[in-house]
């Protein structure tokens, strides 16, 4: 998959897994398999996250005075990117908000200048963050995250949980722990979960809330409410987040190839660079809801000094490249990256 065994960066080690790529491919016919299943008739949504809340346009604005270390790739000056951002739910299957699950957040960066690092989208104008509404992944490696996604399609969840000869009971409490009712999606702290680059370092990703959100469950709330409430918020009033990276400071406590494991924030703490805007805006017009379900994301759409580490992914690069190709195929639309100026 293009990564070498390992990969000697100040302050960030990778180490390839054995079968990583087996473990990439399998995942895809296995998540092929239930698109086609779930979608034979009609449009295909994604594997994951198929549910959108809504796709908003939003000011990705770099912070003008930081420390040099924070100065680095897409942070290096002080400016602003238009940005589209997608709220959705984590479940892979289209289900009522009122449900417990993670929620997700991904971030699509554009008027990025830079050679990116998809051979096929180099030249591509954006950057992309994916994060979750929980600091970690139930669990941490691709040959893992295998079994677990193999255990939910095929309906076995519970042996891969309990199995005596292999039991997860760390990942089971983990798992309930990531799945919440939430009030508002604009609301939410979110994570990256995984390792990147950021220059020769390696960091952790976190987006918090900063403004004045509606924060109650509404009474009797709809399947869909999680959307109707951003909706609600969004016609009048806008909201804000603070981006914010984490340096791994530590190898043993802050592993890179296991995203299971929570970096502590008392041996890192999360230090601001950059501020996320959404202003006052309609976006539930079917166009953009339709603009929002075509677009597709991933945390390779991205330039080479905040490269994606770890397992997890690794593995993702083949299996997002394939599933947003598959999708858009059945679909019968095109899969491109927006640059801002026919959007904004």
């Amino acid at each position: 998959m293009g990564v070498e065994n390992t990969a000697q960066l100040e302050g960030a080690q990778e180490q390839l897994q054995p079968d990583e790529n087996i473990h990439a491919q399998k995942l895809v016919e296995l998540l092929k398999g239930k698109m086609q299943k779930d979608y034979a008739a009609g449009e295909m949504l994604r594997g994951a996250h198929p549910k959108q809340h809504g796709c908003v346009k939003a000011v990705f604005t770099v912070e003008p005075q930081m420390p040099n270390e924070l100065r680095v790739g897409l942070f290096k000056e002080a400016r602003r990117y238009p940005a589209w951002i997608r709220f959705s739910n984590a479940s892979g299957e289209v289900q009522a908000d009122t449900k417990r699950d993670a929620r997700g957040m991904a971030i699509k960066l554009m008027g990025v200048s830079g050679a990116k690092l998809l051979d096929d989208e180099k030249d591509a104008q954006t950057q992309d963050f994916i994060l979750m509404s929980s600091p970690i992944l139930p669990v941490g490696t691709a040959a893992e995250f295998h079994k677990l996604v193999d255990a939910a399609i095929n309906g076995h969840l519970i042996r891969f949980f309990l199995n005596p000869f292999d039991a997860h009971l760390r990942e089971i409490v983990l798992f309930a722990r990531g799945a919440k009712h939430h009030t508002n999606p604009v609301d939410i702290q979110y994570w990256s979960t995984t390792p990147y680059l950021f220059g020769a370092r390696a960091v952790k990703y976190s987006v918090r809330p900063t403004s004045s959100n509606f924060n109650t469950m509404p009474k009797n709330p709809s399947p869909n409410y999680l959307s109707e409430v951003m909706q609600q918020q969004l016609a009048k009033n806008g909201a804000s987040f603070d981006f914010m990276v984490q340096f791994q400071s530590d190898p043993k406590q802050m592993p890179i190839e296991d995203a299971s494991i929570i970096w502590d924030e008392k041996l890192a703490p999360f230090q601001k660079v950059a501020t996320i805007t959404i202003p006052p805006q309609t976006f539930n017009s079917e166009a953009q809801m339709d603009f929002g379900e075509n677009l597709s994301f991933t945390p390779w759409h991205c330039l080479p000094e905040h490269r994606p580490l770890g397992s997890i992914n690794r593995v993702r690069k083949e299996i997002y490249q394939d599933l947003s190709n598959f999708r858009h195929a059945h679909n019968g639309t095109l899969r491109q990256e927006p640059t801002g100026a026919e959007s904004f």
